[in-house]
């Protein structure tokens, strides 16, 4: 709702003069369910790796502002008796997962960790694109490795494939700075893709995927771009593109992750009937119509991670993690958990009081 001088605007010609006061009311905020356990996998002083669930957002944005895996550490610190809590400081993740991609996430907990990991993972897509002997010398040296693992549509027939597809963004409905997909004159990318299981009743392929670039939503797009898109991804269909897109009917209002953004007063008061919303079907926030890339449902799970240590360099720190409960009951496949370097493993979780949510 708009007031004008404490008046609800109802017409949207009404014109504004000096030293009138314009506000806009906006219902209280509630923020959509997520998971909110993380399990700590490794952790040492500089570090620590957790097991993000599904649904879990890394940093807030959008819709999600409190339900974030940012926000848990950082309530996790102000307790003061949490083992995440160093210096005054809580550790701060040094890449993204996706909303519905689940497995491991790393964070730094000291500045010179998150400088030499943030490096890390910038180093490895920098050097995609670039076939001279001394880049591809560089990349094998590379100081950290990433494997995930993906349930995807049909039968891959070749048990290793290496994609190199650019990913570039294209203009889509929901999406303010452009959706990513499959695009020639996109940035360089790199995945090597290797069959783990098939399965000929079900129609679909275990895979287990290194990425050695890091682009947005990289592995939903490469496996859909080669024509088996990942099971359940409301998005990305054959050929690495969206699965409905009608540029006549572009819809600019909402952020990258699905979140509205606040429209200026001009097109708020050209329809007087936008001042009343019913948020009774969606809980106290809105959504586009059509899928976006924070929308869950697809079966992607980051498996592994093995680094070289940011401070002491020692090589070789790996840590793996199983796939996510509901992959391992609804599907025939088997899944196996191991934690490598158990004397750093803590099994146990931190949670975030619900009230605070």
């Amino acid at each position: 709702m708009i007031t004008i001088d404490g008046e609800v605007v109802k017409e949207p010609k009404a014109i504004l003069r000096d030293g009138m006061e314009l506000v806009y009311h906006r219902l209280p905020w509630r923020e959509p369910d997520a998971p909110y356990l993380l399990q700590v996998l490794y952790e040492d002083d500089d570090m620590v790796a957790l097991n993000k669930p599904a649904g879990l957002q890394v940093l807030p944005g959008g819709l999600f502002q409190q339900r974030t895996v940012l926000m848990q550490l950082q309530w996790r610190a102000s307790k003061g008796s949490s083992s995440l809590a160093t210096q005054g400081s809580h550790p701060v993740p040094v890449h993204r997962l996706g909303r519905g991609t689940s497995g491991i996430l790393l964070c730094a907990k000291t500045k010179v960790a998150k400088t030499s990991l943030a490096a890390y993972f910038a180093e490895g897509t920098s050097l995609i694109g670039d076939s001279s002997n001394a880049n591809m010398e560089q990349s094998k040296r590379r100081k950290i490795s990433k494997i995930y693992r993906a349930l995807v549509n049909g039968i891959l027939k070749q048990d290793k494939i290496i994609i190199k597809e650019p990913i570039g963004t294209t203009r889509y409905p929901g999406v303010a700075k452009g959706l990513y997909v499959a695009s020639p004159s996109g940035k360089p990318a790199l995945s090597k893709v290797e069959v783990l299981e098939r399965d000929s009743q079900l129609n679909q392929t275990l895979v287990q995927v290194e990425i050695e670039s890091g682009r947005p939503h990289q592995i939903r797009i490469h496996l859909s771009f080669i024509g088996h898109p990942l099971l359940g991804d409301p998005l990305y269909d054959v050929g690495g593109q969206p699965m409905c897109f009608d540029s006549e009917h572009e819809d600019e209002s909402f952020a990258e992750d699905g979140s509205v953004i606040q429209k200026s007063c001009v097109i708020l008061l050209s329809n007087p009937e936008s001042c009343y919303f019913d948020f009774t079907s969606c809980r106290g926030y809105e959504r586009p119509a059509k899928p976006v890339p924070g929308d869950c449902g697809y079966y992607l799970h980051a498996h592994q991670l093995v680094l070289s240590h940011p401070t002491t360099n020692e090589d070789g720190i790996s840590m793996v993690e199983s796939c996510i409960k509901p992959l391992r009951l609804l599907k025939k496949f088997s899944w196996q958990r191991k934690v490598l370097n158990p004397r750093n493993h803590f099994p146990f979780h931190y949670q975030i009081p619900r009230m605070r949510l």
